[in-house]
């Protein structure tokens, strides 16, 4: 970080789950190096990715005096990187930002690629920014303090970047067998995973083209995650709403047979879940139909013609349902 930033103030920012484990490390390792360091920290879980959450941290930055040439570190996982990271975005107009993701979901997916946002209500990440960070420091060895469901919810994600990539990437899924090869094989999942994201990401930075494939699984994933009301965490919704789109797309002749029941081994091989009840409820619909990447009256569905191959088919609004298999509310 000395490398890249001058003496200034910093805003550390964890929720309270990570700052008791690294935040004074952390914090000491910087002062050392000649920065004023502010150790701010929020209630841990989605419900913190508000704009209450938010203003709070800016008024204890503004109440310290932080200005244009300070700076903001994400020290936690996917909901305080977003946080900071729309912190960094908006205050005063935009300051430097760097992220320390230590969970398996922030370090192969939300720490790379720009997207900051909060919620708002039951909407995710509705309110937000792209804004990249100047640094993003993995450390494998944190992943050692996640409980295994918190490590197995990133694996969500893997597979599915693993699934649009295809080739060498998939052949290393089809070795993970438990929760235990994640750690073991973390630092390579990673590596693989970000080479990906970056790819598409430095191709689209703003999500009007190719960027919309790491989409994949989001669109029914980001429907039942709000359905679940915090039972759900996102790499669960994620693998939840690749098999349901995914069998649609496999039914319909659109993709390869027996590729949902490809994705289902490898996303059961470390317990997570792989279908919900929620996708029978007539609340999906509305979620779908007001999810964000709902433009002009399209939805833009990512889907697999087979692993390595994905492709985009839009729906118009009104057809939603039907091609979904969506209950009417």
């Amino acid at each position: 970080m000395a490398k890249l930033w001058s003496p200034r103030r910093i805003a550390l920012v964890s929720d309270d789950n990570v700052a008791p484990l690294y935040q004074e490390r952390v914090a000491k390792t910087l002062e050392q190096a000649g920065f004023e360091v502010h150790c701010y920290d929020f209630p841990a879980g989605e419900a913190s990715k508000s704009l209450t959450v938010l203003a709070d941290l800016a008024r204890k930055m503004a109440a310290a005096a932080f200005n244009r040439d300070d700076g903001v570190i994400a020290l936690g996982g996917g909901v305080t990187g977003d946080l900071a990271g729309l912190l960094a975005a908006t205050y005063m107009r935009g300051i430097r930002f760097i992220q320390i993701p230590t969970s398996l979901l922030a370090q192969v997916d939300s720490s790379v690629g720009g997207k900051t946002a909060v919620d708002l209500d039951t909407i995710k990440n509705i309110i937000g920014a792209f804004y990249e960070p100047d640094l993003v420091i993995i450390d494998p060895d944190t992943l050692q303090t996640l409980k295994q469901r918190d490590l197995i919810e990133g694996y969500g994600e893997i597979v599915k970047t693993a699934s649009l990539e295809g080739g060498d990437f998939w052949k290393l899924i089809e070795t993970i067998d438990s929760p235990a090869d994640l750690l073991t094989h973390s630092p390579e999942l990673s590596a693989r995973s970000i080479g990906y994201k970056a790819k598409v990401v430095m191709a689209d930075e703003t999500e009007s083209g190719t960027r919309q494939l790491l989409n994949f699984g989001h669109t029914l994933g980001h429907a039942v995650e709000a359905l679940a009301d915090g039972d759900l965490r996102h790499g669960e919704a994620v693998s939840i709403g690749m098999l349901a789109l995914m069998q649609v797309f496999e039914d319909a002749g659109l993709s390869e047979t027996g590729i949902t029941a490809a994705l289902k081994d490898r996303l059961a091989a470390v317990d997570l879940p792989t279908t919900s009840p929620l996708l029978t409820s007539p609340l999906v619909l509305d979620k779908v139909k007001n999810d964000k990447k709902n433009r002009h009256g399209h939805l833009n569905l990512v889907y697999l013609k087979a692993l390595g191959e994905p492709e985009i088919k839009s729906i118009p609004t009104e057809e939603i349902s039907t091609f979904l298999h969506l209950p009417e509310a």
